[in-house]
């Protein structure tokens, strides 16, 4: 364990944790609603302080990140518990259970990168962001060491330890679950403007962004809501922000039938309204949906199958359309 950043002692042993929005009020002995952050004697620890649940080479495309170095391996490593509740989770063995674990020092999992030849490392599995300490401490050494660091998260934090973490991290996939509050209340205990205003503070810092949003029938997928929430990333994230639509599946506490691959065209096809790069995930719906085409002139520029990559149509000595020469909005 180690003690955490952004927390307040309040008296009594009590603390209130500044992490995240929740402010939880910790008594002594007692965690956080993530699991991961324990007042001891007054002190707020992190639980999770190199405490890793899973640990594997990845796939870029995997997080998913499609813009973000394509074709490259990256070693992705995770903890356990999140500060969201979703009913629906699709990793919910770790996001809602301490399970075991194995001891890796920020040192070693650098080391492993390197030795491995990843382009860096992937905070992800569980929510990366209640295990800040860890995260801030790698990503430190990681940059010194030339790799990357990248966030898979559900952007729930405040925004002065977001900012302070910003400086490490080079690409984020975020986790925007709807375009709608009553979503976010009911279905994750959390609310979506802290959300959002994480959305805005990445774009503004200059840090690679592509957003995910899980398609529920029947929660999330209303038309207004969707076109709402495609206008709003492209307004203040811009329209080269790259989306991804991933089909649902019945998990954890949820039952409801899963996302057919004609709602996930059709939402597509509403975020296409706004948005210049939207892809579907998880559920093979064809090149349309995977491949990536020069916004310009149409030219295919990487073409997926599966997690195997080809640049068909880039010249990456000049991070440029083959045909018409248009920059295209890669991390090369």
């Amino acid at each position: 364990m180690k003690e955490a950043l952004f927390y307040t002692k309040i008296g009594d042993n009590v603390v209130t944790c500044e992490l995240c929005p929740h402010r939880c009020r910790i008594t002594q002995g007692s965690r956080g609603i993530c699991k991961a952050r324990e007042n001891i004697d007054g002190v707020l620890y992190s639980r999770t302080y190199s405490e890793i649940c899973s640990i594997a080479m990845d796939p870029i495309e995997k997080k998913p990140l499609y813009h973000f170095y394509p074709g490259s391996e990256i070693l992705s490593v995770g903890s356990y518990g999140c500060n969201f509740f979703c009913l629906f989770c699709q990793n919910w063995q770790v996001s809602q259970n301490e399970v075991e674990t194995m001891h890796y020092t920020p040192e070693e999992i650098v080391q492993a990168a390197m030795n491995q030849g990843s382009l860096g490392i992937a905070f992800t599995y569980n929510e990366p962001l209640i295990n800040y300490e860890f995260v801030r401490d790698t990503s430190i050494l990681a940059r010194e060491c030339g790799l990357k660091n990248v966030l898979v998260t559900n952007g729930y934090i405040n925004p002065e330890p977001l900012t302070c973490l910003l400086e490490y991290i080079d690409g984020v996939n975020l986790d925007i679950k709807a375009g709608e509050n009553e979503f976010y209340s009911s279905l994750c205990g959390g609310s979506i403007n802290p959300v959002l205003a994480t959305a805005k503070a990445i774009h503004e810092a200059g840090v690679h962004l592509e957003v995910t949003t899980l398609l529920i029938p029947g929660e999330n997928d209303d038309k207004k809501e969707l076109d709402w929430l495609a206008g709003w990333i492209a307004e203040n994230c811009g329209k080269n922000t790259v989306a991804h639509l991933s089909a649902y599946f019945p998990r954890y506490k949820f039952d409801s039938d899963g996302t057919s691959a004609e709602d996930l065209i059709k939402a597509r096809g509403i975020f296409k309204g706004h948005l210049e790069y939207v892809y579907c995930g998880n559920m093979a719906l064809g090149a349309e949906c995977s491949n990536t085409y020069c916004f310009k002139c149409g030219n295919e520029l990487i073409r997926r199958i599966g997690y195997q990559i080809d640049l068909t149509g880039v010249d990456i000595r000049i991070r440029a359309c083959c045909k018409c020469y248009a920059d295209v909005p890669f991390c090369l």
